[in-house]
């Protein structure tokens, strides 16, 4: 029996990119910004230095040290034993991270198949059942089911099934028991 399948997004969803680009900012600009001052703000518009997102995601390293979203290691594994789970990631917009993404997944998901990564440019193409991510642009076009990973940038945003959480992400999928 074929079992379905899930796209997962890694930033913002596997890795917690909004906790590491507050602490690169924090320690640069020797601030004390919190996650909630960034809730409900564009990525554009949430620090005060313009461009600052996209200057740290191409510094040599900002992949690659990203924290692990809390609880994501042991939801993907409860989440492979029922489904075909993808590791799903536009990187071609910051090509130094190719290298940094698939290295940081080897480190903290080794029990996630080379075959089973994709890092494309544009999510559009991506044919899985259920697609997991914290960008409404990515889960717009997908024709099958959408669950959008709570994120500050998407707090304003009603439709899709929204997980705050990867507990909320197994609740979903109905895999939280053990």
């Amino acid at each position: 029996m074929k079992k379905d399948s899930i796209a997962i997004d890694m930033d913002g969803v596997m890795a917690d990119v909004e906790a590491h680009f507050l602490s690169w900012f924090n320690k640069e600009y020797l601030t004390s910004l919190t996650h909630e001052d960034l809730k409900g703000k564009s990525e554009s518009k949430a620090f005060p230095v313009k461009g600052i997102i996209k200057k740290y995601a191409n510094t040599p390293g900002f992949f690659e040290s990203v924290p692990v979203m809390e609880g994501a290691v042991e939801a993907v594994k409860k989440l492979q034993q029922t489904y075909d789970v993808y590791v799903v990631s536009a990187a071609m917009e910051f090509p130094n991270s190719l290298i940094e993404k698939r290295n940081w997944l080897k480190k903290h998901f080794p029990f996630i198949d080379w075959r089973n990564i994709i890092l494309c440019g544009s999510k559009h193409i991506i044919n899985t059942d259920y697609m997991i991510d914290d960008h409404p642009k990515n889960l717009d076009p997908f024709k099958g089911e959408t669950l959008l990973f709570e994120a500050f940038h998407n707090i304003k945003i009603k439709n899709h099934s929204r997980a705050k959480n990867w507990n909320d992400v197994l609740n979903y999928f109905d895999v939280n028991s053990d």
